[in-house]
């Protein structure tokens, strides 16, 4: 059986010989496709849940940060590759003054074992990092398997949150960690149910099994929770530990032990191989409607040559199909219409959905600072609220990316009404590699006050107080400093001190208010942009796809018409020859459709 490449070179080649540019393009982009298959799989989870020594594990080295001070803060993206190399892309300052909000993107190669000491917090220009690379030659990765180690989602601020919801809809797999000290919590669970809409393939890893002797009863019960929420996700459990003391020692025993075999296994038959069987159904598609549009023209003219009696007849029916797609070009305005107020409604509503919920989060966070100092509440405040505005900010993603899912179909439905040709898998990258960094919350003043500032403060409060009672008991004889005028010195004096403490908590309020407020301002901005980007890589995706299968489908039927036309000046010596020619072609087309057939039907039905 031939193989894809041998299937896309035969395709190629006879497009050539047809003289059809734009099938050749696209026969191009096809080969670069199945010559660097890509199945990304995310590693996600709240910090210190062990997904670095999980990829560490999985793929035989230590290229991810671990350690009890260290967090992951780029995502890393681990390969194939015949020989280990490593790439740090980090976004080159811009000058100030210049104008740019972003500088350009810079590739500095490393040695592979510092990788994991330049991609942790703390690490030397880890501000401008954007993500690492990684290639190794490793079995597991061989078959365009693609591992991405993510920045923590919960705990470390709404930023590393977003960059993960980012990454999420161009994923083939999520493999969600939890370790094994307590069963899932409410933000993993979460966590979960976003990724489980966003991604075809969801598993939950129970992470640490070696240290806590109870992960047999966690398991139980994350399952559970996952059946009541329904979430269709496989929980298995693996110790990343024993699975690195199974390769150095190399005992096989040790490594079933650990469980990271089963996972592999997971991810093998149900990411790999769907993959494989998604890209096969593409590929199918793509070589059969390319040959189809081929034999149009070649059977057309082989028609009129053979038949020269019957030729305006074929002429006639050439004419109206060619019409058929002018017309179905000149009513593109109805899925363009579709597809222009769909993205208008779109953006509108995103922004609407996206403001509501900042909006709430602003009520509840004015009404924490209400009830309390702020002051030295702080840190606190500031934590719920990124975990706050990272749920949220999640749940608008998930929306839209829904939405706009939805929006794709009614187009590609409303082309279908319109005449229009089966269209190939949708296929909607992510249009940054990460969301744009959302600001951290400012500081406020914590309101401590030193025993110099809290003494000044009294002090101004007593001394009106001595010198009033002092002045109105001199009259009566007692000196100005007298028992009565310091015990009202000492009353006043904490009256003003508990006034300016009043005064400064809601000083404090108000301005802590105002932090969130631009916070939250910031987080709409960046993120509203991030959404609406997105939004507009769908409609470019869509708008080009479909104008691309109809200029394929005007010009294959341009080609049938002009050749049969051509035939009526040809002389008999020219004709039989290129009867001949157009014979073995036509021969060629069908073998080729059939080659196809017999080579790629199998995954396709496995599917």
């Amino acid at each position: 059986m031939a193989t894809s490449t041998e299937l896309i070179d035969r395709a190629l080649a006879l497009a050539q010989a047809c003289d059809r540019p734009d099938l050749q393009r696209r026969l191009g982009l096809v080969r670069e496709r199945v010559a660097a298959p890509t199945v990304r799989v995310l590693v996600v989870g709240e910090p210190k849940q062990g997904k670095s020594s999980l990829v560490n594990a999985l793929v035989g080295a230590p290229v991810c940060a671990v350690a009890d001070d260290v967090a992951t803060v780029v995502p890393v993206v681990v390969r194939g590759g015949a020989e280990p190399r490593a790439e740090l892309l980090r976004t080159v300052p811009v000058p100030a003054g210049s104008g740019a909000d972003a500088g350009p993107v810079e590739r500095i190669p490393v040695p592979v074992h510092t990788v994991a000491a330049r991609v942790g917090h703390g690490a030397e220009g880890h501000e401008q990092l954007l993500r690492a690379e990684v290639e190794l030659p490793r079995r597991l990765l061989a078959g365009g398997l693609e591992i991405v180690d993510t920045p923590g989602v919960g705990g470390v601020g709404a930023a590393q949150s977003l960059v993960t919801m980012d990454l999420l809809p161009t994923a083939d797999a999520v493999v969600v960690v939890s370790d094994a000290s307590q069963e899932v919590t409410a933000p993993e669970m979460a966590f979960l149910q976003r990724a489980a809409a966003l991604c075809p393939n969801v598993v939950c890893v129970l992470t640490k099994t070696d240290v806590h002797p109870e992960w047999r009863t966690v398991l139980e019960l994350d399952r559970g929770h996952l059946a009541r929420r329904d979430v269709d996700a496989a929980v298995l459990p693996v110790s990343s530990t024993l699975a690195a003391l199974a390769l150095t020692s190399r005992d096989p025993e040790l490594h079933a032990e650990s469980g990271l075999g089963v996972l592999v296994e997971h991810l093998q038959r149900e990411v790999v191989d769907r993959a494989g069987v998604l890209a096969a159904r593409s590929l199918r598609h793509d070589l059969t409607s390319v040959a189809e549009q081929l034999r149009l023209a070649v059977r057309s003219e082989l028609s009129a040559l053979e038949d020269p009696a019957g030729r305006d007849e074929l002429l006639r029916g050439l004419e109206e199909a060619r019409q058929a797609v002018e017309d179905l070009r000149k009513r593109s305005s109805r899925w363009q219409q579709v597809l222009s107020d769909g993205v208008t409604d779109l953006m509108a509503d995103i922004d609407y959905d996206l403001r509501d919920r900042t909006r709430v989060v602003t009520r509840e966070a004015e009404e924490a600072i209400d009830a309390q100092d702020p002051g030295p509440a702080w840190t606190r405040i500031a934590e719920w609220l990124d975990e706050r505005v990272g749920a949220a900010v999640a749940d608008s993603f998930v929306w839209a990316e829904q939405r706009s899912q939805w929006l794709a179909e009614q187009v590609v439905e409303q082309f279908a009404r319109d005449g229009g040709a089966a269209l190939p898998e949708l296929s909607v990258g992510s249009g940054a590699e990460a969301m744009d960094m959302v600001v951290e919350v400012a500081t406020i003043d914590d309101g401590a006050m030193s025993l110099r500032e809290r003494t000044l403060v009294g002090l101004r409060g007593s001394y009106t107080g001595v010198l009033m009672t002092g002045l109105v008991t001199s009259l009566v004889g007692m000196a100005i400093i007298n028992p009565l005028s310091l015990a009202a010195g000492v009353l006043m004096g904490r009256r003003a001190y508990k006034d300016d403490q009043a005064q400064r908590i809601t000083r404090r309020r108000g301005e802590a208010k105002t932090v969130v407020r631009r916070h939250l301002d910031e987080v709409v901005f960046q993120v509203g942009k991030q959404l609406k980007d997105r939004l507009r890589l769908v409609q470019r995706t869509l708008r080009d796809l479909i104008s691309d299968t109809v200029d394929e489908m005007s010009q294959s039927l341009a080609d049938a018409v002009r050749a049969a036309q051509q035939t009526a000046k040809e002389a008999t010596g020219e004709r039989d020859a290129r009867a001949r020619l157009l014979r073995q072609r036509l021969l060629e087309l069908d073998r080729l459709a059939t080659d196809v057939g017999r080579s790629i039907a199998e995954p396709v039905a496995a599917s």
